[in-house]
Parts: structure tokens; sequence; C-alpha cells
């Protein structure tokens, strides 16, 4: 089976040729990158295991993933110093927020302070420091929605059991007021760039048509978030090519349903995904994460997903993730795996030795038919208790000072 799927615009491009014996990718920088690069290289994925079925693994001798393992343990200790301080208690901006915030209605038909959902947020003050809750009732709303940077504390609250649709359907292609392809960036149906914000009950949809395999700017981002200390609960965010962009921050995702085709959760945020569902709706290559860690980015060198108890279904062949950055992360713990799931599990994407450089992917305890590890490549790990104990909690985004209870509709 071929599949060829292109990306342009700051974004890959993907040329995937599946067969038993081999998979060749052809990819280009992704959209932090203004370069037109492209690399090739091929992956045998049957060097995952051999015809007896052990796991491949790479030379005892050099090393490398007793080091990187202890690496990551210690600097997961130093990141959480960093971003959490000594303080124990809840964030203290955070807490003051929350002390008299506002609330007002949204409603498409007429009924609330606001028909839209840009003009509750336009009405949001500048340096806003209280929380202010836009309850948004059930409805379609066909808009692009952005939260800037000046308006933290912000939150969107629907009725899980109607929830309140936000979309639109740019692709990185369409053109913008300056004619300009918007790219990957402004495809974005809500682009969430302030700290602080929430949302719950509400479904964040790109309405694009599904990118065809080759099709040239045809990323279409459903959700960027942008923001730090930001929080999504009983959301659905849905999508083909690029549908979620965990651009940077940290960031918490409960009891959400996540569907997309190729690299449908990318960016380097450092992101927890608890009791979440991750949904493959292309019928050929999915790949789930395309996680950006990279030694080059000074702010990406703390990030990774971790993705605990969640749900792997859908349709196609699925990949875990494939390596955006050089040391890109990603973890799965208890998380139960559909028979989509490829035997190989991981894709290098273009690092020539993936085992030699800082890629951390690896799986604590799953469960179902895609969960594989005998099977994997060689240089994916099958974590321990010790190592998969960063992971495995909020405590992987610092949570204890600024996750709260998900907001109720009025």
């Amino acid at each position: 089976m071929k599949i060829t799927s292109s990306r342009s615009n700051n974004s890959p491009v993907i040329l995937a040729t599946i067969s038993v014996l081999a998979l060749l990718i052809s990819s280009s920088p992704r959209p932090a990158s203004s370069q037109n690069q492209q690399a090739t290289f091929a992956i045998n994925p049957g060097a995952a295991a051999d015809a007896a079925g052990n796991k491949a693994s790479p030379d005892a001798g050099d090393g490398s993933f007793g080091e990187f393992i202890t690496e990551n343990v210690q600097h997961y200790a130093l990141s959480e110093k960093k971003y959490a301080g000594k303080e124990k208690g809840v964030d203290g901006e955070l807490s003051a927020a929350e002390a008299g915030a506002a609330r007002f209605v949204v409603s498409a038909d007429g009924k609330g302070k606001f028909k839209t959902i840009s003009d509750a947020v336009k009405a949001v003050p500048e340096k806003n420091k209280k929380r202010v809750i836009l309850d948004i009732r059930p409805g379609t709303y066909k808009e692009k929605v952005v939260i800037p940077y000046t308006k933290p504390f912000i939150t969107l609250v629907g009725n899980p059991k109607s929830p309140a649709t936000i979309t639109w359907d740019d692709t990185a292609a369409t053109r913008g007021k300056d004619g300009a392809p918007v790219g990957t960036v402004g495809s974005a149906t809500v682009a969430v760039e302030a700290d602080y914000f929430v949302a719950s009950g509400i479904v964040f949809k790109n309405n694009a048509p599904m990118a065809a395999p080759g099709q040239k700017g045809g990323q279409a981002v459903a959700l960027r978030v942008f923001g730090s200390k930001v929080a999504f609960y009983n959301c659905t965010i849905a999508g083909g090519q690029d549908t979620l962009y965990d651009h940077k921050g940290l960031h918490y995702f409960k009891n959400c349903v996540i569907q997309g085709s190729v690299d449908f959760i990318f960016g380097f945020g450092r992101s927890l995904y608890e009791d979440c569902t991750i949904v493959s709706v292309t019928k050929q290559v999915a790949v789930l994460t395309a996680q950006q860690r990279s030694k080059s980015i000074a702010e990406a060198i703390d990030t990774g997903f971790s993705f605990l108890r969640c749900k792997i279904t859908g349709i196609g062949q699925i990949y875990l993730g494939r390596a955006w950055g050089d040391s890109s992360r990603v973890v799965y713990s208890y998380t139960t795996m559909g028979k989509e799931v490829v035997p190989v599990g991981w894709d290098g994407w273009n690092i020539q030795k993936p085992e030699h450089s800082g890629i951390y992917y690896g799986e604590y305890k799953c469960s179902g038919p895609g969960a594989l590890p005998s099977k994997r490549i060689g240089w994916s790990l099958v974590l321990n208790d010790v190592q998969a104990k960063p992971f495995t909690g909020t405590h992987f985004i610092y949570g204890h000072s600024w996750i709260l209870p998900p907001p109720k509709s009025s």
C-alpha cells in the first residue's frame, strides 16, 4: 500500500510507502522552520523483531539507553524545580484570579450577552487578572477564535451532553487577507495564546476536507495551544492532518477525544493526556504524535507528551509517534491500544541514528491487541516502575499548583 501526503508552507512533506518490508518517508521541516530541505531515509520494520519475535536491541556496549534514561530522570527533577519552585500550594496569580470570577452567556440565537465567542473575548479587558467564564450555549459557532496572550484567565464552558461546536475550514493553503497562504499556524480554528485558559464541554473542529495523499498545504489545525497552564476537560478536538497543535507550555487534557490522521498531535508542549480517546480517521497511515523536543530549541528541551490511561482506536495503520525533534519524547502508560497500532510502533522520521539521539519513546503497562512491546523498533523503551514514574500523573506538568476542577455549565 502506498500513501503520499505532502506538506508545504513551513510544514513537513511526507511520502510514505508501506509494504511488508519497508516504510519510506520523505519529509521537510515542520512549521517552526522556514527551510525547504528534504531528507529521505528507510526503515525496515522487520529489524524491530527477529523471526522468533525477539525485540532487537542496540549495541549493549554503547550505554546510550541507560545513560539517556538516567539523564531523563535527572532532567525531570531539574525541570520540576524550574517550573514549580518551592511553591507547593496553588499558583498565586491563579488563586487571586479565581476570587470574584465574572460569568457571561454566549448564545448563537441572540439570547445571551454575546452572539459570538469572538465578541465575548474582545470584551475581556487587556491584561485581565480575574477569571472570566463564558458559558457557551449549545449550537454551532462558525468562527475563528483567538484568545490573545494579553487576556489570561478565560474559560469556555459548554454542556457536555449537548456541547457547543466551534468550527472553521481553513487549511495551510488558504489565502489570508494579504493574499499569502496562512500556513499551519494560521489554519487553526481556535488559537489559545493566553495562560490559564480552561475549556470544558466544547468541540473544536476544523471542517476542511480530509487532505488527499500528496496534497500540498492540506494541514488543517482545529486547536493550537500556545499559552501555559491550560486545561481541557470533556472536549472533542476533530480534524485531519495536524489536528491539535500542542505548541508550547504546560497543558492538561482530561477525558477528551482527539481525532485526526497525520501528526495529529504535534508541537513541543509539555502535556498530559489523561483518560483520553485518540482516534485515527484515515484508512491509510496515521501518525498520532510528532513531538518536537529538540536540543537546538531551548524552550523545547523540557517538553514531552505523556498519555495516561488513554485508548487508541480508529482505522488504518497507526504509528504511536515519529520524531519531529532530535530528542522527541512521548510515553504511553496504562493505555489500551487497538489492533490498528502497527507492531513496530514508532518511527524515527529523518533522524538517521535514533538509537544514538535523544529520542525517548516509551511504553508502560499498556494493553490491547496493539500493545506489542516485543515487536517494537529496537530503540524504543519498555519502561520499568522507576522510569515511568515521572510520566504517570499530573506531577509531569506540575499540576499541583495550577490544575483546578472542571467548571460546570450554568
